[in-house]
């Protein structure tokens, strides 16, 4: 199950729409999916602890708070976009699809904080600024293009309806986000 998601979501990753094939299609599948979290846990904080480390410094409210909210906001985040996106394609007539969009959104998933952390690594090393902030903005557009290239096929809908579950992800992240940020003085 996780070695299918996994590899499904590899080829994904790579433009391969027959990806899905790999990844479950069940309400299970979808249940199973959030395996993801637990495997992108590990990048995530890695990325909160750079970020800190980094010019923005530690959270005003201390470490280990923080670390607490951030794991509050992490699961709000990968809950609240299931919660938010099943109304979403029952809207558009694509509710029988949802489970196995989440599931390859989730797995999905892993391949974004890969490649945040591959490209985050080297800035923190000493990469010239310059070069950081294009890789940043280089993962940046290839995991927005990987949802939604993941939602256009996965739900089977066109390529601006699919625009709209990448633009719930990033409102909900940036709500979340910002929400953190302001408990934890950050």
């Amino acid at each position: 199950m996780i070695q299918a998601g996994l590899r499904g979501a590899f080829m994904l990753a790579r433009g391969q729409a027959h990806g899905l094939m790999l990844v479950e299609d069940t309400s299970l599948g979808a249940r199973r999916s959030f395996w993801a979290a637990a495997i992108c846990l590990p990048a995530f904080l890695a990325l909160r602890l750079m970020a800190w480390s980094g010019s923005g410094g530690a959270p005003t409210r201390g470490v280990a708070f923080a670390l607490v909210a951030e794991l509050v906001g992490y699961i709000f985040a990968w809950v609240g976009f299931a919660l938010a996106t099943l109304p979403m394609a029952q809207a558009a007539g694509r509710g029988k699809e949802w489970a196995h969009f989440l599931a390859a959104w989730n797995w999905g998933n892993v391949v974004q904080y890969l490649v945040l952390l591959a490209l985050t690594v080297p800035a923190m090393l000493g990469l010239p600024t310059t070069l950081a902030y294009g890789f940043g903005l280089a993962a940046f557009g290839y995991a927005l293009w990987l949802e939604w290239f993941i939602a256009k096929h996965a739900l089977k809908v066109a390529g601006g309806r699919a625009v709209i579950f990448v633009l719930l992800d990033l409102l909900l992240g940036v709500f979340i986000g910002g929400f953190v940020a302001k408990l934890t003085g950050g």
